[in-house]
């Protein structure tokens, strides 16, 4: 990003992007792909319920974990208790991932996985079990979220400190492109951080910013710029309006558009369009300069709102930058900082809840699992194949082709994150914002 202190003025270079009710604003392939999201309890629970889904012609589906999964932790370890299986499927291990995707034909479909922190072992157990089912991995469609910058902001689910979890992102990002093509190895989620409380152009910036960080990891992992680029997913939180929606998709195009071309010289049009909103309700907010909305719908009120949180939104990003980038940025706590003042109250992190109770009876059963798995599992392969993990870590190769055999071994996820915390750390709040 330029670090120009010139008032930025809005680039009307980029075609306007339209509402979501709007003729252009969604194609038919986009609705035939529209995917469907599952996951509870345990994986025979979830697999059921994508075979019914299966039945009725359903070919996306999108997978939630639940946290203990997420933070990196064994269904059967103190940390998650209370938590199995709660707002999410538990994934203790391939045998969880096998049951999971039973009776699935995975290169019929096209799996959506909602994981951060451990997104390289999830999308590794997913391969392990397309293997397992004779499809070939470069038929294998799909998205992991992977955004694991969003969950430093968002104060979400985080194991590893900033630095680390970047290098592992990077790695699925090589990897992917190396063994799974067709595989969309991070969406950027913007609307964590409107979740987390993110006014409309703080949302915009930050995302941005994590998205320019993925770019440039990307680059120093040897990748071209211009190739990786179209191949990031934007998910933005919905508004209430189709023209409030329409202001945040077309200012967040336009700075995309900015960065990509004044900072990484990526000219194709593919790689500065980020894609439509999720369908997560912003929450309601009103006032401040980085708070604008469209009060009318009409192409003057749009283009008029989405010009100033185009502005606004370059101003939080060149802040950023001189902060050393969103991963300097978060070890000062700016990002959390900014949205904490600019939404009057505390951003939100990933909480037990009070709504949702965990099934007792999931924990036990995801326990007796794992006790039987280790019971019966070869505990000198697991051992070795942990060990050649670490020194991958220690060293600057990348770690997925290790963690693979690991996992493939039936070392557990709460083993594999293991390893990795003995090499690099374990993030603990504070450490970045």
């Amino acid at each position: 990003m330029p670090r120009s202190r010139r008032r930025a003025e809005p680039d009307r270079r980029v075609p306007p992007v339209h509402g979501p009710e709007e003729p252009g604003g969604r194609d038919t392939a986009e609705r035939q792909a529209e995917r469907r999201y599952a996951g509870s309890g345990t994986a025979t629970a979830s697999n059921e319920r994508y075979r019914q889904l299966i039945g009725q012609g359903v070919r996306g589906l999108s997978v939630a974990f639940d946290l203990p999964t997420r933070r990196g932790h064994d269904s059967d370890t103190p940390r998650a208790r209370g938590e199995v299986g709660k707002a999410g499927v538990a994934v203790d291990s391939l045998d969880d991932m096998r049951v999971l995707f039973s009776g699935v034909p995975l290169d019929g479909v096209s799996t959506s996985l909602t994981i951060d922190a451990p997104a390289a072992l999830l999308v590794l157990l997913y391969q392990l079990v397309a293997e397992e089912q004779g499809v070939a991995v470069s038929r294998l469609t799909g998205a992991v979220r992977n955004d694991v910058l969003a969950e430093y902001i968002a104060r979400g689910a985080c194991i590893f400190p900033p630095g680390p979890s970047l290098r592992l992102t990077a790695d699925v990002f090589t990897y992917c492109r190396a063994e799974m093509p067709g595989w969309n190895p991070i969406v950027v989620s913007g609307h964590r951080m409107a979740e987390a409380g993110a006014l409309p152009a703080q949302e915009i910036a930050f995302t941005l910013a994590n998205g320019v960080a993925y770019v440039r990891s990307a680059i120093a992992a040897g990748l071209d710029a211009a190739e990786f680029a179209p191949r990031l997913s934007f998910r933005f939180a919905a508004r209430t309006t189709a023209p409030d929606e329409a202001a945040v998709l077309r200012a967040a195009r336009r700075v995309w558009a900015r960065v990509l071309r004044e900072e990484f010289g990526a000219e194709n049009p593919r790689a500065r369009m980020p894609r439509r909103p999720a369908r997560v309700p912003a929450p309601a907010r009103a006032t401040g300069p980085t708070a604008a909305v469209v009060p009318l719908a009409g192409s003057d009120a749009v283009r008029e709102a989405a010009d100033a949180l185009e502005t606004a939104a370059l101003e939080l990003l060149r802040k950023v930058e001189d902060l050393g980038g969103a991963v300097g940025a978060l070890e000062r706590g700016f990002q959390v900082d900014d949205i904490e003042r600019g939404s009057g109250r505390a951003a939100r992190g990933t909480g037990s809840g009070e709504r949702d109770r965990a099934d007792p009876a999931v924990e036990a059963r995801q326990t007796e699992r794992i006790a039987k798995l280790r019971a019966w599992r070869e505990q000198t392969r697991v051992r070795h194949a942990l060990d050649m993990l670490k020194k991958a870590a220690e060293s600057d190769v990348n770690v997925l082709p290790p963690m693979k055999d690991a996992l493939a071994a039936h070392a557990t996820v709460g083993e594999v994150c293991g390893a990795l915390r003995e090499v690099w750390g374990t993030y603990r709040p504070g450490d970045a914002g």
